[in-house]
């Protein structure tokens, strides 16, 4: 007996359904997956989907070669201080000034970049505050005057200014969440680098004086060598990001350039993926909306003028309105803090190595006399003395054990509490700089300084790029860093003013200085492990 049609059907509906290979089974799984790739992925969603591998270390590379170039064209001035004073003929207070130009430029380059990086895009301000860091610096090489040395080196300092808080907004919006704090503290580590290579071309070009050509009447030293060499990095590093490099996908994201994000998502998936079949499946982000004021290309030239004087100046008074108030303010005080004290005590230190080696004593003890023109007499720069670069190598070598510290427990602790013991710690060990009796003494103490103070400044590095949003990062880092400039300057003129007269009050002020930032930073939030915003 032969079953009717109608009941066959019913079965093979039913098997249809409940069976794992039936067809609408597979066909809701189809769907599914559907749904998923048509899903709108957030940055962060998507920027975990592309995965973590070789792209992340190559981009290490890149942006940590770019954070050493500036580490090298900033610090490269107090290396070559204790020779070309003399051929300068620069008095204490003219070492202030240049010392403290490039801080100048880098806090107007600071406020421009920032906010040009957040409206044009990283990438490209990187490209151009590099190139103007690597060619200025190249230049103030081949000049006879002091003038004209102190305006190139402030003009390089402007696009120093671009690159150093660009390069940490540019970096971080690459990384997953859970990997944020230690790769923002392994790029932070390049700095050291710079630093190292800085110190160790100054070790092996000034003293060697044989490195030396006229033309004419210009005389070509081995630290104007120095300085050319200086600028090589800075110069390596735009050519990088030009043809090598992409556009943050955040900053893509947030000017609503969907596509070109996804392919910049693609472009890491691929590369962290090289070995595996499948494919990149995010397909749809969700995207900042472009209000139609933005969209408008109908505005006469004036009110496209303002309109850029207001997206200009916006961002940095957003930075002290809520919810952001207290933070900027907070961070006001801790990077004009450190930046006085760092900066106004680190570069200084190769000329109070070069006073402990002749007095064999304190840096404190060896009071320079000047004459009415306010030149220095019986100041000799040659033989060059090699102690002094080389004592600087064995300080900027004692950043790492501060850089491994950070990188093994940023993620662990968090940025606010390291930045807070850290620059507690630095004001004790400053304190005892100005207590030594010799050169032994010195350097342990100067050391324990670099190793200390590094912490500090790699736990800022993360805690900057986290407490803003992607729309306020660049400009709120440009701004700080600003601050940090115009500290720096103050703190180079304050120890040009009184290191010849009391060499214990710049000392004890960078003490108390340190101590008030690392207080501070306890009242900071916490921003272990979140999201960007």
């Amino acid at each position: 007996m032969r079953f009717p049609h109608c009941i066959v059907h019913c079965i093979y509906l039913l098997y249809c359904i409940f069976s794992p290979d039936g067809i609408i089974y597979e066909r809701s799984r189809e769907s599914q997956l559907e749904d998923d790739l048509r899903k709108p992925y957030t940055y962060e969603e998507a920027i975990e989907a592309a995965g973590f591998g070789w792209f992340h270390a190559l981009l290490l590379l890149a942006c940590g070669w770019a954070n050493a170039s500036d580490a090298v064209e900033i610090l490269c001035v107090s290396f070559l201080l204790p020779t070309a004073r003399c051929d300068l003929h620069l008095s204490t207070a003219d070492m202030g000034w240049l010392t403290s130009s490039i801080f100048l430029g880098m806090m107007i380059g600071g406020y421009v970049w920032g906010s040009l990086a957040d409206r044009e895009g990283r990438r490209k301000v990187l490209i151009l505050s590099l190139t103007v860091n690597g060619i200025f610096g190249a230049l103030a090489s081949l000049s006879p005057y002091f003038w004209l040395f102190l305006l190139l080196r402030f003009i390089s300092g402007i696009g120093v200014g671009g690159s150093v808080p660009v390069i940490f907004s540019y970096f971080s919006e690459f990384q997953p969440r859970s990997k944020r704090g230690a790769m923002i503290s392994g790029l932070a580590t390049f700095w050291m680098a710079g630093n190292i290579l800085a110190a160790g071309l100054a070790w092996l070009i000034i003293p060697n004086t044989s490195l030396y050509f006229q033309l004419g009447k210009f005389q070509f030293q081995s630290w104007r060598l120095f300085v050319v060499l200086c600028s090589i990095p800075s110069c390596s590093s735009a050519f990088v990001f030009a043809f090598l490099l992409p556009e943050s996908p955040r900053f893509l994201m947030e000017a609503g350039q969907e596509e070109k994000a996804i392919k910049v998502f693609r472009q890491i998936f691929s590369c962290n993926n090289q070995k595996k079949k499948h494919t990149f499946a995010v397909t749809r982000l969700k995207l900042t909306t472009v209000t139609d004021g933005e969209k408008s290309s109908s505005k006469t030239r004036l009110q496209r003028f303002q309109q850029q004087v207001h997206q200009s100046w916006d961002p940095f008074v957003r930075i002290f309105t809520a919810p952001h108030t207290s933070r900027s303010i907070l961070l006001f005080i801790i990077f004009f803090s450190i930046s006085f004290g760092y900066y106004g005590l680190w570069m200084w230190f190769p000329e109070l190595f070069g006073r402990i080696e002749k007095t064999k004593g304190s840096p404190c003890s060896n009071v320079s006399h000047q004459s009415n023109s306010g030149k220095l007499e019986n100041v000799t720069c040659y033989p060059v003395n090699t102690a002094v670069y080389q004592q600087g190598f064995l300080t900027a070598a004692a950043n790492l054990p501060g850089n491994v510290l950070t990188i093994l427990v940023m993620d662990v602790i968090g940025g606010r509490i390291l930045l807070s013991a850290s620059l507690l710690l630095s004001g004790i060990s400053v304190f005892f700089i100005w207590l030594v009796k010799n050169k032994i003494q010195s350097l342990v103490v100067t050391c324990l300084f670099s190793a200390i103070s590094v912490t500090a400044w790699n736990a800022l590095d993360v805690l900057g790029t986290e407490l803003y949003p992607t729309q306020l990062r660049s400009s709120a880092l440009g701004f700080f860093t600003g601050v940090g400039r115009v500290a720096a300057i103050l703190g180079n003129l304050t120890f040009a003013q009184l290191v010849d007269i009391h060499c214990a009050v710049p000392i004890l002020l960078v003490s108390v200085l340190l101590f008030t930032g690392g207080l501070a930073a306890l009242k900071l939030p916490d921003t272990k492990n979140i999201d960007l915003e």
